[in-house]
């Protein structure tokens, strides 16, 4: 029953998930990662495959257990068997032979048997393997969530930068704006050249067309969002968190101290490499004997015409006894079975030592990364800031009349270009520490 609630649960939860709120939702990164926890689909799926191993688990349980059957049986026999004794085997001087009857036509029988499982080596094999088949699945679930929570995270800040970078080209251009307003009553008033005016006009639809781009990557990287935390597309959102260079490089975790065991690839495998040796274990278990103790009783009744409805006699029986089974020989088939799940133990181990390699590398590669990509937003940070700092001067000589438009659009194609690497540079950095807490099993 509570597993059958839990389902409904679930159905009824997904249904409401459906439903938008025509108020934007504030999410927090965190906030957003716990959404999608919540509802994505991939980890739904692993917990639900976690509930069908219990479910397993208890089937399994169920064998150690007695089990209680109920049978009945009727035959009718229209013509019945005879069987030939011969008359001298009962004192008779010579041979004879007599055909006898020891069946009725009608032949009705009742019968509840009860049997229990003193000893069976794989029943013993199964029950002690659940608890790490339990270990398995509850990986998988905790795999999920790490990947959900690493993608999560990254379409997150990528929207997260985008808005930042659309923030700043809008500011760039409101100022682009009033210089261009300006510009303008100064060349009515015949103090600038028309090139100046047609200049900053280019400039200025340049940058509103790249205004129109950045709000459709932003569009696009909150729909991609929504669906990673399985949040209905229609459903307004605000991002909460903000992105800095300060915020990335802060909290950089202590590489000197990591354990294999910290990964869950590495979990999963030393989990299923014992899910392996429980194999290997039945396998060479099917070989002993098992044992099982029974029990019936039952009513039978046999009668040359069907009369059962009237009040006749029954004849009951009770029986009990020990079935002992001892395995001979099977083919050779146990012996195949236990070499396949050998070597399936010995690929694990194999498995898990590439794994190791393969952590090792992620490791390294992921720490360069970091490294890199931090040095490279630092260096961007400052080239914008330097940009920024060369356009203002560069508006200040423009509204003096010591500076021409042309150096006002090299300018502004100087800050452009710095303000994407800065953004670009951003962008690659977060991705880089949350690839870094991933590989040290952090995340």
């Amino acid at each position: 029953m509570a597993f059958v609630g839990w389902l409904l649960f679930t159905g009824t939860a997904a249904i409401a998930q459906q439903q938008v709120n025509p108020e934007p939702i504030s999410l927090s990164a965190q906030q957003a990662v716990d959404y999608a926890l919540a509802n994505q689909s991939s980890v739904k799926t692993a917990k639900l495959d976690e509930l069908i191993q219990l479910a397993k688990n208890k089937e399994v349980a169920g064998l150690a257990l007695p089990s209680v059957t109920g049978t009945g049986s009727y035959q009718y026999n229209p013509i019945v068997q005879k069987q030939l004794f011969n008359t001298r085997n009962f004192g008779s001087p010579i041979d004879s032979f007599v055909a006898v009857s020891f069946q009725l036509k009608n032949n009705l029988l009742g019968e509840l048997r009860v049997t229990q499982t003193l000893f069976d080596p794989s029943v013993l094999v199964a029950l002690q393997a659940r608890k790490t088949l339990e270990i398995l699945v509850a990986q998988n679930v905790t795999k999920a969530e790490i990947d959900v929570k690493s993608t999560v995270y990254k379409a997150y800040y990528n929207v997260l930068s985008a808005n930042k970078a659309l923030a700043i080209l809008s500011e760039n251009i409101a100022s682009l704006e009033k210089i261009l307003g300006e510009t303008k009553e100064i060349y009515k008033n015949g103090m600038a050249e028309k090139l100046d005016v047609d200049r900053l006009v280019v400039q200025y639809t340049n940058l509103q067309t790249e205004q129109t781009k950045l709000r459709n990557l932003v569009e696009l990287g909150t729909a991609s969002l929504k669906y990673q935390m399985g949040m209905p597309l229609k459903q307004p959102i605000t991002l909460t968190d903000t992105l800095s260079t300060e915020k990335i490089v802060a909290d950089v975790l202590d590489m000197d101290k990591f354990d294999y065991s910290q990964r869950i690839e590495y979990q999963l495998l030393q989990t299923q490499k014992k899910a392996n040796e429980y194999d290997l274990k039945r396998y060479k278990m099917k070989g002993w004997p098992s044992l099982q103790l029974f029990g019936a009783t039952g009513s039978l009744r046999g009668s040359d015409k069907f009369d059962y409805f009237q009040s006749q006699a029954w004849y009951g029986y009770i029986n009990t006894g020990l079935n002992l089974s001892i395995p001979i020989f099977t083919g050779l088939q146990r012996k195949r079975q236990v070499d396949q799940a050998w070597l399936a133990v010995k690929k694990s181990e194999v498995a898990i030592e590439n794994t190791k390699l393969g952590i090792d590398l992620e490791r390294e590669q992921s720490s360069s990364t970091f490294r890199n990509n931090v040095l490279t937003l630092e260096a961007q940070e400052k080239n914008m800031q330097l940009a920024q700092d060369v356009y203002h001067t560069t508006q200040v000589k423009y509204r003096e009349g010591v500076g021409s438009s042309l150096e006002m659009t090299t300018a502004e194609n100087d800050l452009l270009t710095a303000q994407n690497n800065y953004f670009t540079a951003l962008f690659n950095a977060i991705v880089a520490k949350i690839d870094l807490l991933k590989s040290y099993g952090k995340l």
